[in-house]
């Protein structure tokens, strides 16, 4: 009870010093992409800490150090390999850097999320653990996409002059989610059920910048959307022994399409803003409350591969979106299906006879990249490509280690960019530090000796 209440004081420090510190940079930062207008917004990264210093390699991916694992949130197949009950915490920072292709223009933006809160444990009894069977059970929360823009435009139209336009949207798709995974020797099979929920609000503000004509100088068009549906992610994954080291693990994953259930309200008015800078009406043109309708998802598939041995992991997945099926209230938006291919590895220099001393051979090194298209598809095919580097690093002492309770934290880096030179659209480039704290402990498992 030491140890536990040892690991229980270190994982609280370490909490609460993230939350602060991402408190304190959500609290003076924005994001603002204008390619999130598009679709249900930014689809955010889908992977664990861990894996995204791989490339985002996750499908056929499985933590096999029993003393330092962390949750695949892509593939519940793997959960069966999880031994310890696990707490994992993942966030992270984005500057994004907008360059236009045309000028010299360049906007920045910062912005700090949360990436997502999960729970494990195994169910595993004494029976199925003879007969070669594992079963556990996983829980949490997470975000899919974020919207979140503002964009200011310039323009003139015949007999009113100057014309300004002013685009603002904000919003997005998250899940609460319910996992579980068995094994039977070899072979696992998973599902991922939960609910989808989230909101898109947009507005477009109009003032008409005219001196000699008496008009009311601002319009507003605003539409809010709220959804929310259960979803289902189905996955497998089937490990091949190359000798008495090293293995094989193939994987698949298919994140089902979903059609969520949503509730729009659209207003189109005129606005006056007082003295503050607050707007308030002037005549409402219309208002259409509570419509009913639907926003379709797409269904998400992926499979790949890793090979594994006590210190190394090498492996790739080819994922593939098809955002060409995406509706809101029965409309299309510019979007065309997405293929990714993600290529990572990770070293772990430590063995059996390791000296404790030694800290630097306990840290886990990871690097990968990944390239394949956007899925926002306007005047040219976006290229989306990046490279990745990561680490996982032990907070508690090296007994902790050894018995398996410990904390850890995984870092990841990625430098990534979403289109070229070769076309008339914006570049967005991605610089993203993603932070996770896991903690593994042998919760909720009965003492054989005292």
């Amino acid at each position: 009870m030491h140890y536990l209440n040892s690991t229980i004081t270190v994982f609280k420090k370490a909490t609460l010093f993230l939350f602060f510190t991402f408190s304190y940079l959500l609290s003076t930062a924005q994001e603002n992409s204008p390619y999130t207008r598009y679709g249900i917004g930014d689809v955010v990264p889908a992977q664990n800490i861990a894996s995204r210093g791989m490339g985002g390699i996750a499908t056929g991916y499985v933590d096999g150090n029993a003393a330092f694992q962390s949750i695949n949130l892509n593939n519940p197949a793997s959960l069966p390999y999880i031994n310890r009950t696990i707490y994992d915490l993942g966030a992270d920072i984005s500057v994004r850097t907008l360059k236009s292709n045309t000028s010299l223009a360049k906007y920045k933006a910062t912005n700090t999320n949360i990436a997502y809160l999960q729970l494990a444990f195994p169910l595993t009894t004494d029976r199925m653990r003879k007969k070669s069977i594992s079963w556990v059970m996983a829980m949490g929360l997470k975000p899919l996409t974020r919207i979140n823009y503002k964009i200011e435009a310039a323009s003139r139209s015949i007999g009113i002059d100057s014309l300004n336009t002013l685009y603002e949207g904000s919003g997005g798709v998250s899940q609460a989610n319910f996992s579980t995974g068995i094994r039977i020797k070899n072979f696992s099979f998973g599902a991922t059920t939960g609910y989808s929920f989230g909101n898109r609000n947009i507005s477009t503000q109009k003032r008409f910048i005219n001196d000699s004509i008496s008009v009311y100088k601002f319009s507003n068009t605003e539409s809010s959307t709220r959804f929310g549906a259960v979803f289902l992610n189905l996955g497998a994954q089937y490990m091949i022994a190359l000798n008495k080291k090293t293995s094989l693990r193939i994987g698949a994953t298919a994140n089902l399409q979903q059609s969520l259930k949503a509730t729009r309200n659209e207003i189109n008015e005129t606005i006056q803003y007082d003295g503050n800078g607050t707007p308030f009406s002037i005549d409402t043109v219309s208002f259409n409350k509570e419509q009913a309708g639907f926003v379709k998802l797409p269904a998400t598939y992926s499979v790949g591969f890793t090979i594994n041995n006590d210190n190394w992991v090498i492996g790739a997945d080819l994922d593939l979106a098809n955002w060409s099926t995406y509706r809101f209230y029965g409309t299309k938006d510019p979007l065309q299906n997405s293929l990714k291919l993600r290529v990572g590895a990770q070293y772990f220099p430590a063995n059996e006879n390791t000296p404790a001393s030694k800290k630097l051979l306990f840290v886990k090194y990871r690097a990968g990249f990944y390239y394949g298209n956007d899925y926002v598809n306007l005047n040219s095919n976006r290229p989306d490509y990046g490279i990745t580097l990561g680490a996982g690093i032990p907070l508690t002492s090296t007994l902790l280690y050894r018995r398996g309770e410990f904390v850890s934290l995984n870092t990841g880096i990625e430098m990534g960019q979403k289109g070229n030179k070769s076309n008339l659209s914006v570049r967005e480039g991605v610089f993203r530090i993603s932070i996770g704290l896991s903690m593994s402990a042998t919760w909720f498992q009965k003492r054989k000796y005292d």
